[in-house]
């Protein structure tokens, strides 16, 4: 028998419902500790809903305590009456993020909103058409090209397949493709070597790498905030201390960082680290000046920390951008970047560049977490970009991504909507007016995907703002949507 349909006519959003009537079953013993649920895609078709209604769902009941969800295995039912151990004498952090409370009064406080976790998994589980304005990476028909699979068919040709299947590649990278990239990190600035180079699986791991290798839990890290949600979930997940910085338009907020520095001066709190997206900044889209930078380094070497310099967006970033990594010549810098926004999210190739002495270290790590990476893909990768092609693609997605700014923020200021930053590059920083945590699940009810404000602090409070994707954020019917919901929450008590 099918379960009674959920009602789209009550103040309660679907998520909400969703959640409700698991979390009541597993109080109630009807589901007992191990059952599986059912998959994001069965249980949308079952209640009718859009598949990111069912992880959202799913993430309220993660952090009501009342699942866990196991790799690659789905979410089952946790034995929710038992009291989690807790570490004696162990100093909470400043600040801290994480993808879900495991306080199930902390949770009913927060509604359980979109979590880093939701958004993630909503990359995976969209099961719409429509385009989702949450999101952080491009359409994937802006991505269809033909000369990915051309570079793959020439380096599979003969024994290319087989010689790069049968064994390892080199732990630090195809040969061949970190001299492209040491070749096209020297015409941007940034004075590097092959030998600086390592390739990753994407610029996500190439910030784990580093992390693992020069952090131990309980170390003090600054981060940007706003900044990535992701990244301060990661950070968080290793027992490290977060250190909000607010993000200026120039750059980071210098007198904070050297405020904590030095209030912590000779301490085992003092930061080992900042992790700083210096060009497009997410979401606000700031970039970096070089008075800035300058003052940054010196601050770097006073205190002794490394800075992590993501430049994820350099490809859809402006000529001639400044960078930390170009003024310090990768001393104190450490470089991340990768492909997976413009190019192959599939291939999940990334890379760092490094000071020298780090080099090894970063390497043992690697290692110790994936051996080495597909030799392949990055040798097909190292052929679009000395043929041009990358470049070539790169410019094509600048344009079409200014057009898609203009329909964008042209739709976002028609409905009601302020920017809080200058449009740029690929995300906008706008203020809706109310508060996104309840917007988001409004709208997942109509099938849309939100990136609210409050993800993108470190520690989550309650935002007006929210970050829509240019790419995705250019149709008028989801601003209609956005508009009803909004409204509707105006005229709720």
């Amino acid at each position: 028998m099918a379960p009674p349909s959920l009602q789209r006519d009550t103040n309660q959003t679907l998520t909400e419902q969703l959640a409700a009537r698991f979390a009541t079953r597993i109080r109630d013993r009807l589901m007992a500790p191990g059952t599986r649920l059912p998959s994001v895609r069965q249980c949308a078709a079952l209640h009718e809903v859009s598949p990111s209604t069912v992880v959202a769902a799913y993430d309220q009941l993660l952090a009501q305590g009342l699942v866990e969800a196991r790799r690659n295995r789905g979410f089952y039912v946790r034995d929710w009456t038992r009291k989690p151990r807790s570490a004696p004498d162990q100093k909470a952090p400043e600040a801290s993020f994480s993808i879900a409370s495991s306080d199930p009064c902390e949770a009913r406080r927060l509604n359980a909103p979109i979590s880093a976790s939701t958004l993630m998994r909503g990359m995976f589980h969209s099961g719409s058409d429509r385009p989702q304005p949450g999101m952080g990476v491009l359409p994937p028909e802006w991505l269809d090209n033909p000369f990915m699979a051309t570079a793959l068919e020439r380096v599979s040709a003969g024994r290319g397949l087989l010689d790069a299947s049968i064994r390892y590649g080199d732990p630090q990278g195809d040969a061949t493709l970190r001299r492209v990239l040491a070749e096209r990190l020297t015409e941007q600035g940034i004075d590097a070597t092959p030998a600086q180079v390592v390739t990753t699986i994407g610029a996500t791991q190439a910030l784990d790498i580093v992390s693992r290798t020069l952090l131990k839990p309980g170390d003090t890290v600054m981060v940007e905030e706003p900044g990535w949600s992701v990244e301060f979930a990661r950070l968080s997940a290793l027992g490290m201390r977060l250190l909000p910085v607010p993000r200026l338009a120039s750059g980071p907020d210098l007198a904070v960082m050297a405020r904590y520095c030095e209030d912590r001066a000779g301490t085992p709190e003092a930061p080992r680290l900042f992790v700083s997206v210096s060009v497009l900044h997410n979401p606000t889209g700031f970039c970096l000046s070089p008075a800035s930078a300058h003052q940054l380094l010196q601050l770097a070497q006073q205190h002794d920390f490394h800075v992590v310099e993501d430049d994820t967006y350099h490809h859809l970033a402006p000529d001639h951008a400044t960078r930390v990594a170009q003024l310090d010549g990768l001393q104190r810098t450490i470089y991340v970047s990768g492909f997976a926004k413009i190019l192959a999210p599939a291939w999940r190739i990334g890379y760092l560049a490094a000071p020298p002495a780090l080099v090894e270290p970063l390497l043992d790590t690697k290692l110790l977490t994936t051996l080495t990476t597909p030799t392949l893909l990055e040798r097909a990768l190292a052929q679009c970009i000395e043929h041009e092609q990358l470049q070539r693609h790169a410019e094509s997605m600048r344009a079409r991504l200014a057009a898609a700014r203009t329909r964008s923020v042209y739709c976002a200021r028609a409905a009601g909507c302020r920017f809080v930053t200058e449009p740029a590059g690929l995300f906008g920083w706008i203020d809706t007016g109310v508060d996104t945590d309840a917007l988001a699940l409004r709208l997942l009810d109509a099938g849309y995907l939100l990136a609210p404000g409050a993800l993108f602090h470190a520690t989550r409070t309650p935002s007006t703002l929210m970050r829509i994707n240019f790419a995705t954020a250019q149709q008028p019917h989801f601003w209609a949507a956005f508009q009803r919901a909004r409204d509707t929450m105006v005229k709720s008590p």
